[in-house]
């Protein structure tokens, strides 16, 4: 006979319970975290397992790796307890993804097909196409920004591998307003403007560096992106030691190339609406490369070389 593992629960969120929660259920041994989950929201009647969030009793902190057997959770064992919220309701990551990348693509579109009737407001200086035409800089910036988001749909479609299934249904609203309004609308409606430093027909060197360097970048973010779906198995939440262009510089080599391609882009529009976008893009991936620095220190040790800049070589 299987041999099983009996669990007290108990509400980690007093003021919010979950109602029908059973005082406790038995797991197969090899059952892992999911599993777990599984079984406790059948018997809370919560039809999406996926909102059901397990903790430690003794730590406090949630069972995140929903692949890992609870028994080698040795305090949840010794305890011989679980606390469990409702997480509310969920979506998946990859439609989180895909919607957040959609809204740079969609506004761009926008914003070029209705510029004759935005841009008649002062101070913008519209008159006509065949006089303010879009030049050929601005479609430049145009053709930047829809293949690097059409690779990042892509890629998220294709390429990678999630270890979590979903994340809180609230936080797209968050996610998706960062792309949607910076990359987006922000940045389409200051680069197509008639008078924008971006209303170039001629491109210079600077415009060829840029182009340069976000050709550059875009090709070894997707190349260190395709390494790391490999460290992972489908379906699977192990992690792997990074091995592949730019790891030897840094923790986060795609963000390190992510920063290279846009910084082409800064370049060839001279945009204060693209610095601002980047920036505040760079805030988030600095704190995103220490916590993937930490995380690989904790669960490889000595195996793992230790790298001082996380993200940006000198900078980062």
């Amino acid at each position: 006979m299987k041999s099983t593992i009996s669990l007290t629960l108990a509400n980690r969120s007093p003021k919010q319970p979950i109602r029908k929660l059973p005082p406790s259920i038995e797991i197969p041994d090899d059952a892992t975290v999911e599993d777990a989950k599984i079984i406790v929201a059948r018997q809370a009647g919560i039809r999406d397992y996926n909102r059901i969030g397990l903790f430690d009793s003794t730590t406090k902190k949630i069972l995140k790796n929903r692949k890992a057997l609870v028994r080698d959770h040795e305090t949840v064992l010794s305890s011989g307890q679980l606390l469990v919220k409702d997480l509310g309701p969920q979506i998946a990551w990859r439609t989180v993804y895909l919607v957040e990348y959609f809204g740079p693509i969609l506004f761009h579109f926008l914003i070029v097909a209705i510029r004759p009737y935005i841009y008649r407001i002062p101070p913008y200086v519209y008159k006509s196409e065949a006089e303010t035409p879009v030049t050929q800089v601005q479609w430049l910036l145009f053709a930047m920004f829809q293949l690097h988001f059409a690779k990042r749909e892509l890629e998220t479609m294709f390429l990678h591998k999630f270890s979590a299934n979903t994340m809180p249904a609230r936080n797209i609203f968050r996610n998706s307003a960062f792309y949607w309004l910076l990359a987006g609308l922000l940045s389409a409606f200051d680069i197509y403007a008639p008078q924008s430093l971006s209303a170039r027909q001629e491109l210079g060197p600077i415009d060829y560096l840029g182009i340069a360097l976000y050709v550059y970048g875009e090709v070894c973010n997707f190349l260190v992106h395709k390494h790391l779906a490999s460290l992972r198995s489908q379906g699977g939440t192990e992690k792997g030691i990074p091995n592949c262009i730019g790891s030897n510089l840094v923790t986060c080599p795609n963000y390190m190339f992510e920063v290279v391609a846009w910084t082409g882009v800064i370049l060839v529009s001279r945009s204060w609406a693209v610095v601002v976008f980047i920036a505040a893009g760079t805030t988030y991936m600095r704190g995103w490369s220490k916590d993937k620095e930490k995380a690989l220190r904790q669960h490889f040790g000595d195996k793992y070389k230790k790298k001082r800049y996380t993200m940006l070589p000198g900078l980062i």
